[in-house]
Parts: structure tokens; C-alpha cells; sequence
């Protein structure tokens, strides 16, 4: 499956045509050339480097899945690898999709390995902005790497809403919501690693794009560039920020669960030490020698009295001191 688009002069003119005729279209030098490979073949992929002139390393790059968000310089051609990311709402699990792109003079190649990226998305963010169709391959670009940076700024909004609401909880006495709390912090956890990985390498991506002598960007997109590298700051300080929240989360969780086993300790210390006066007054009494109401009712009485009075004595003063 491969989805097509032709600019001339700035202007959209076809859509959706054969791939064969790409080679045509790339004589004029009027024309600007999109062609989208949804899960190409090994074969197709390299015909598309024959075709494009595109280096083996790059191609590689492409096939292969797991590749770090980067922007590398051929000597006819560059090649971006970025991820598009979703935040699960009901469990804060992280999900990212990987996308390739190659960007020649006059033609920008996307290589996308499954449906998880919305690349309608991306066409709905070009034609929003006709007026930039012709700066060339730049404004190709930078509706793809609009959509990336808005995905990863939405997503670190979402963690920060977890957070929040992860807060709440910290001090909730079901125990139900308190294994909650632990499950989420560690999920929330793993999230923020993997978005990490996702968000900070794109920083030198956009600074590397708009350095000059790229020829990438024009000077009419270089303030449009400019924004996006801005978002990209904002997020990777704001993914920063969200990893002390939640590890400040973790450690409160743990000192609240201290607290409360501190607590629980002092309340079982404290009933132990009241069973123990009964418990030593009536084996006192037990013994087989003669003490003061032996075989009496007063050393019933008496043994009744001291049982009770230690007890509610010591019941009082566990009280006071917030033992129990």
C-alpha cells in the first residue's frame, strides 16, 4: 500500500497516482513528490532506493524497528526516524509508533511499519497550510514533525493529569486504592522512561534541521521551526519534571506505608502489653504457695481489682500517648 501527492509551484495537483510515475513527475523541477509506504517489502524498499538514490544504511535503518530518533545527512539525501507515542487513559501505558523518512531535494519518503501513526493527520496539517507548499521538502517535513511533537506534548499532558489524580489516592485508607496507587506509580514509572527516550533525542533532531547549510529549511519556515523546537523544549522539561513528581509520589507511598506499619506495630504492642497484666496477676495467684488471701474471697477480689485497675490504667496512658 502506497499513498501518493504531487506539488508544482507550491500548488497540490495530484493525488494518490501510480508510483511508477514518480520518476516523470521528479523531471520537472517545479515539482515537489510525497510517496507513503505503508509496510513495504524488502524488495519494494530497496526499488525505492534504486529509484531515489537513497544509501543502504539509510535503508536499513528504515527495515529495521527500534531505532533512536535521530536525523542523519547523506550526501544526496537525509534520513529522520522518529515515534509517534498514545497514552492508554485507563492505565497510563505508553505506546509508540515508529516512522522513517527520507528527504531528498524535491521529494519527502515516509516509511511506516504499522497503523498505529495517523498519517491523515499529517495531510490534514498540509492542507491547512497551502501558503507553505512551496518552501519544498521543508514544509512536507514539518507537517509530519508538527504531528510528532503535538502527539509527545499531549502525552506528557496525560501523565501529568495521572499524576494528579495518583495523588489523590496516596492517603486513602482502602487498602484496595492503596495497591492502586502502587501499580499506577510503577506503570506511570515505566511510562515516563519510555517517553523520555522518545522526546529528548528530538531536540537535536529539530537544531540539527535548522542549522544552516541543511537547505532543508527556508527562511519562511524557519520561525514555524522554530515553535516546534520550542514545544519540543517544553516537553522534555516538563517529562523531567514529571519523573521527580513521580518518584516524590513512590517515596511518599512508602513512607505512608512505614507510617502506618509504625502504627499498627504500636497498637499490637500496646494490647500485648494489657493482655500481659491479667496474664501475670492470674499467674501469680496460680502458684502452690501461700500469699495474702490464699483460698479467700478477698485474693479473689483483691486479684479481680488489680487486674482491672492495671488494665484500664494502662489502657488510659496508651490512649494519651496515641498508641492505641
Amino acid at each position: 500500500m502506497a499513498r501518493t501527492r504531487l506539488y508544482r509551484d507550491g500548488s497540490l495537483v495530484r493525488e494518490n497516482f501510480p508510483v511508477h510515475e514518480i520518476s516523470e513527475h521528479l523531471a520537472d523541477p517545479a515539482a515537489l513528490v510525497w510517496l507513503d509506504l505503508f509496510r513495504p517489502t524488502p524488495q519494494k524498499l530497496a526499488r525505492v532506493g534504486q529509484e531515489f538514490g537513497l544509501h543502504e544504511l539509510a535503508l536499513e535503518d528504515a527495515a529495521t524497528a527500534g531505532q533512536r530518533p535521530k536525523i542523519d545527512r547523506y550526501r544526496s539525501h537525509e534520513f529522520f526516524s522518529g515515534y509517534a507515542v498514545r497514552i492508554d487513559p485507563h492505565g497510563g501505558r505508553l505506546t509508540t509508533t515508529e516512522i522513517a523518512a527520507f528527504l531528498t531535494r524535491r521529494a519527502l519518503i515516509t516509511v511506516r511499519q504499522d497503523d498505529g501513526f495517523d498519517i491523515d493527520d499529517v495531510v490534514t496539517r498540509w492542507d491547512d497550510s497551502p501558503d507553505l507548499a512551496g518552501q519544498g521538502v521543508g514544509f512536507l517535513l514539518h507537517g509530519l514533525l508538527d504531528h510528532l511533537v503535538d502527539g509527545h506534548f499531549q502525552a506528557v499532558q496525560q501523565l501529568d493529569d495521572a499524576i494528579e489524580e495518583l495523588e489523590e489516592l496516596l492517603f486513602a485508607e482502602d487498602p484496595g486504592e492503596i495497591r492502586q496507587v502502587q501499580r499506577d506509580a510503577y506503570e506511570l514509572r515505566k511510562s515516563l522512561v519510555g517517553l523520555r527516550r522518545v522526546v529528548l533525542p528530538m531536540r537535536e533532531v529539530i537544531n540539527t534541521l535548522m542549522r544552516p547549510g541543511t537547505g532543508v529549511v527556508t527562511d519562511r519556515l524557519m520561525p514555524y521551526y522554530q515553535d516546534i523546537y520550542d514545544h519540543v523544549l517544553r516537553a522534555a522539561e516538563w517529562t523531567e519534571s514529571l519523573r521527580d513528581m513521580v518518584a516524590s509520589v513512590m517515596e511518599t507511598n512508602l513512607s505512608i506505608q512505614s507510617n502506618r506499619m509504625n502504627l499498627i506495630m504500636k497498637k499490637v504492642t500496646s494490647w500485648a502489653a494489657i493482655i500481659a497484666v491479667p496474664t501475670a496477676i492470674t499467674g501469680y495467684y496460680g502458684q502452690n504457695l501461700p500469699y495474702p488471701g490464699f483460698s479467700d474471697q478477698a485474693g479473689l477480689i483483691s486479684s479481680s481489682v488489680l487486674i482491672v485497675g492495671i488494665t484500664l490504667l494502662l489502657y488510659v496512658l496508651f490512649r494519651r500517648n496515641d498508641w492505641l
